[in-house]
This record gives C-alpha cells, structure tokens and sequence, in this order.
C-alpha cells in the first residue's frame, strides 16, 4: 500500500530527551510488530477505513513492512520512534492490492483498496518521499521526531536526492510547524472535504525540503 502518511502532533519540541535514544537506520529485527503499533497509534483514525478493525490492521503493516526503508529510534532495546521513506519505487509500508484482498476478502477489500489509492503518493526520481513519523506517545516532546527527521536528512543526498518530499493534513499543526522549523516548505494544498467524515481531515498539504538546506529556526 506504499502510501505517504502525516506524523501526528508532537513528534518534537525544544526540550532534550533524558538518555537520548538510539537513531540507526533500518528497523530491528524484532522491531516489526512495535513498529506497526506505533503506526496504528499515530494513523489509526486514518487508515482504519481500509484497514481496520485495529488487531488486523496492525498485523497486515506488521506483515508488509519494508524494513530497510526506516528511520529508527531505540531505547533500551525498545523502538520509541520511526520515520518511515519511499525511494526507488520501494516504502516504508508496503503491501498490494492482492495483499489486501487476500487478508480482507475479495467483498471486503475492494472499497478498502480504493481508500488507499487515494493516499498514495509516487515519488519523482530526484525525490525522497516521507511515509510518515510515529513517536511513542510516553516520549512524544523530547525531540526524538526532530531527530528522525535529521537522519532523513542525511540520508537522501546520499540516496542521490534532491528533495525530501512529505504530505501533513490540516488537523495536524504542530507536526506542520516541526517541518516548518526543518526547512521543509508548503507547495500546495489540495483540499479533501469528501475524506473528513471517512478519515478525520478535509485538506492536505504538500512540504518540500532542498537536500542541504538546514532547519529554518530553532531545532525541535
């Protein structure tokens, strides 16, 4: 379903985070299931429409994640964050339309293919395509997000990118300000009010952020 997802609302802040955590790229092995859990958590009023209820949906990411295509952020050995990508055809969230209908049946499935179609977001070559930031909710305002976000970064020059690209709705302030703080900028909105009943937003907003350019003001 590789689709671009929006953080929710505080994934930094101007505080530093006790014993900071861990940022490596790529998810732990044994990180599948936190890592859809925390996805849920973050996107679950999003993505409940075409993948719920929440035990199957949480096990239909856990199964389809594309592990090399994260961000992660570890402490003591527990995942407390990940920024999920996409680059090269390949994100973060992965599974297909015959995935869905294989988990959800061929009556069940059909419309729910047809929601994630909508949140579907191709990148250009030139481009790195966020697939979403999720923070444990006890460590949300510690700067972990801001973190993720550098290791992003860093890492799509070396990725041969010129962009980094991602997509936050309009219900979601603080996370537009924390991308707004790391250079990314607003380049369009299309609006959605046809989604606010189904999904809980009415517009969305694209950000774009010139690999090299830094953080605009105060780090999250």
């Amino acid at each position: 379903m590789d689709q671009a997802d929006e953080p929710n609302a505080g994934t930094g802040s101007d505080r530093p985070a006790p014993g900071a955590p861990h940022i490596r790229r790529g998810l732990p092995p044994d990180a599948r299931r936190r890592a859809a859990e925390l996805y849920w958590e973050a996107f679950g009023r999003k993505l409940g429409a075409a993948l719920g209820p929440p035990e199957t949906g949480i096990a239909f990411i856990a199964e389809h994640l594309n592990a090399d295509r994260a961000i992660a952020a570890t402490q003591g050995g527990v995942l407390v964050g990940v920024a999920g990508y996409t680059h090269a055809g390949r994100g973060f969230t992965g599974g297909s339309a015959r995935d869905v209908l294989r988990t959800y049946g061929r009556l069940g499935g059909l419309h729910r293919v047809a929601i994630l179609a909508l949140l579907e977001r191709r990148p250009k070559p030139t481009e790195l395509v966020m697939d979403g930031i999720a923070v444990d909710p006890d460590r949300r305002g510690l700067g972990i997000g801001s973190r993720l976000l550098d290791e992003v970064a860093a890492l799509a020059p070396e990725l041969g990118c010129r962009h980094i690209r991602l997509d936050v709705i309009d219900v979601n302030p603080r996370a537009r300000a924390l991308y707004e703080r790391h250079g990314f900028v607003a380049t369009r909105t299309e609006h959605t009010p046809y989604l606010r009943g189904l999904m809980g937003f009415a517009a969305v907003t694209t950000m774009i952020r010139p690999v090299g350019s830094g953080p605009t003001g105060t780090r999250g």
